[in-house]
């Protein structure tokens, strides 16, 4: 088989005694078997890794990432939403839970459903992209709790003219707002960063990812 000769720069073959020089590249042509490995040969040769490191699936159990604190703040806002929302003294003695409030007033199902739906979404994401993916999904969540306890504070029960109305804020009501607002600055870091990802794959640094 007659020998060919390459550029050893951009490889351009061409056939003994064709040319000394690349016409295109000014440098001498040498036998293409005694040339090295080129660039894309080279990253042939490279192993390549089926799965990027966001998308490798995490533990049920991880918490990084803030998956973790955002697991936490949604249980600990399900059990509030169930805490004192209103305590009531005139005309009647009684103390309202968020859930009871909600049962008389529709709009206040919203400080509720925001936990409860938040929960679930978040121990389902169990990827990197997957967290980062939903954001704005659980930034939303948080920030129909918050709108509602804000909405509720500001927009008082207006008395009777005829019949006295006294009542103060639970614990429940003002915690269930700090939890919300906690979880709106979380949810913009929910996946954190992808220069820094963890991996279940030995790695030496120089895979082709895909």
């Amino acid at each position: 088989m007659e020998q060919l000769y390459a550029c050893p720069f951009c490889r351009q073959l061409f056939t003994p005694g064709e040319v000394k020089v690349c016409p295109e590249c000014g440098i001498e042509v040498k036998p293409l078997a005694e040339l090295p490995e080129s660039h894309d040969a080279a990253l042939l040769d490279m192993p390549v890794l089926e799965e990027a490191p966001e998308d490798e699936l995490l533990s049920w159990a991880y918490l990084g990432r803030q998956r973790g604190a955002l697991v936490m703040l949604a249980g600990i806002g399900i059990a509030v939403f169930f805490a004192p929302w209103l305590h009531e003294t005139a005309p009647e003695i009684r103390t309202w839970s968020g859930f009871e409030f909600a049962r008389n007033l529709a709009w206040i199902w919203a400080g509720g459903i925001g936990w409860f739906v938040m929960l679930p979404l978040v121990l389902s994401r169990r990827t990197i992209r997957q967290m980062r993916g939903a954001r704005v999904a659980v930034g939303f969540l948080a920030a129909a709790v918050l709108v509602t306890v804000g909405t509720r504070i500001a927009f008082p029960p207006e008395p009777h003219p005829l019949v006295a109305l006294r009542y103060s804020w639970g614990w429940g009501m003002l915690t269930s707002g700090f939890l919300a607002l906690i979880a709106l600055l979380l949810a913009t870091r929910f996946g954190g960063s992808l220069a820094d990802m963890p991996t279940q794959q030995s790695r030496q640094g120089d895979e082709t990812i895909h």
